[in-house]
């Protein structure tokens, strides 16, 4: 009873909350909650298990591709080492010149009175080219001619007079021997005949040297006939009739050029590596692009004997028969020389070549193992290298090299297809 009149009882009865909306909903939040946080714990903890487990995976992958890679053998091709031939075949740019080509100058002054040839005239030995007209050459013949005479006259008189003192003499000696002609006279009589002796010598020098002068002015008058000094062609004319020549041995008029070409010269350069093999009789073939599929056979007559060093080439030349005068001087062609190899080399693929700051080396494969091996190159053959040293016949080098592949690496070998 005095729990019932405590004003802090309650004294109404109890009774159910009434239901609500936002009641239900908090306690279905509430229920949603306690078991959403279970669901991203466990999706949480799984996300990291298969986080370990792909990096365990990596992990056996990458120690299995390392040991892989370490015990993986790589399959190369390979080439044999070759040896060169006994006889090389070189190609080098050359020009075609005349077998003989001659100026032709005046050696008489005068004027062109006749001009037999022009340019491309096909001449002979002898024949003639033109004429040239000088009278007063012919008066300088004259004069001369003249002189000899005269000449000839004094030397006659000198002669009698020589003979006459030779008489006076060989009888006065006698006499001065004698008593019957005094000394002095004797003397007068003896110099007397040397002196006469002296003048028919000094006359029959004078005879020679007009003559001597006669000859010079007839050989001028020879040279007024201008001809051809061997078989040929005139390839340049510079006169004409009319023209006026003169004859000086440094300002003489050029009149024409005659070339022998039914022989022509080749001249070519040949280069130092394959100048040591080069001499004469050696084969060679002379092509024109201007003429295709035809070759022109020819032998190597001469070489310079000597490099120049400048250059480092060899004057070489080729005498090639030329008798329909297809080839004409001054063409540009193409000649294949076969020089004989002096020093012996050996032929590498361009392929299995390996270049670095070293220079030159090749991979040679043997008993399943590669070995680098230095190199000199001679020739650049373009596919193929010819070499000097490092490197023996028959020996397997690694063609198209891994960058990877290195001094005493493993390799199994297979050659090319």
């Amino acid at each position: 009873m005095a729990d019932l009149d405590h004003p802090l009882v309650d004294r109404q009865p109890r009774t159910e909350p009434e239901w609500s909306p936002a009641g239900e909903t908090t306690r279905r939040g509430r229920s949603w909650g306690m078991l959403l946080w279970p669901a991203i714990l466990l999706l949480l903890l799984t996300a990291l298990a298969l986080g370990v487990w792909r990096h365990y995976q990596q992990h056996r992958d990458v120690i299995a591709i390392s040991e892989q890679q370490r015990d993986f053998v790589p399959s190369v091709r390979v080439a044999a080492v070759r040896a060169s031939p006994p006889i090389w075949s070189v190609s080098l740019p050359a020009t075609t010149s005349p077998f003989a080509s001659a100026n032709i100058y005046a050696r008489a002054s005068g004027y062109i009175a006749e001009r037999d040839v022009d340019i491309g005239s096909h001449v002979k030995t002898g024949d003639t080219l033109a004429t040239i007209t000088a009278p007063e050459l012919d008066h300088q013949i004259s004069q001369a001619q003249a002189n000899i005479a005269q000449a000839q006259a004094s030397l006659r008189q000198a002669q009698a007079n020589r003979d006459l003192a030779q008489v006076t003499w060989d009888r006065d000696s006698v006499l001065v021997k004698q008593g019957w002609v005094t000394q002095q006279h004797g003397d007068t009589d003896r110099l007397t005949l040397a002196a006469q002796q002296q003048a028919a010598q000094v006359a029959e020098d004078a005879i020679k040297s007009q003559q001597a002068q006669l000859q010079v002015l007839q050989q001028q008058k020879a040279y007024q006939r201008v001809v051809a000094p061997f078989d040929g062609i005139v390839t340049q004319r510079n006169i004409d009739v009319g023209s006026l020549v003169q004859a000086d041995a440094t300002s003489g008029t050029f009149m024409f050029t005659v070339t022998q070409s039914d022989v022509m010269r080749i001249q070519l350069y040949v280069p130092q590596d394959a100048a040591i093999g080069v001499k004469a009789g050696i084969k060679a073939v002379v092509r024109v692009p201007e003429m295709p599929g035809r070759n022109f056979d020819g032998t190597v007559t001469r070489t310079a004997d000597a490099l120049d060093p400048a250059t480092r080439t060899l004057l070489t030349e080729i005498d090639v028969s030329n008798p329909d005068g297809v080839l004409t001087p001054g063409i540009y062609c193409t000649v294949e020389l076969q020089v004989p190899r002096v020093t012996p080399s050996l032929i590498v693929p361009a392929s299995a070549v390996i270049f670095n700051d070293s220079g030159l080396y090749v991979l040679v494969a043997k008993d399943g193992v590669v070995h680098l091996h230095k190199i000199t190159e001679t020739r650049d053959l373009g596919t193929e290298i010819e070499v000097s040293d490092g490197i023996a016949s028959g020996d397997q080098v690694v063609l198209n090299p891994p960058i990877d592949l290195n001094d005493g690496s493993k390799v199994s070998v297979r050659t090319p297809n």
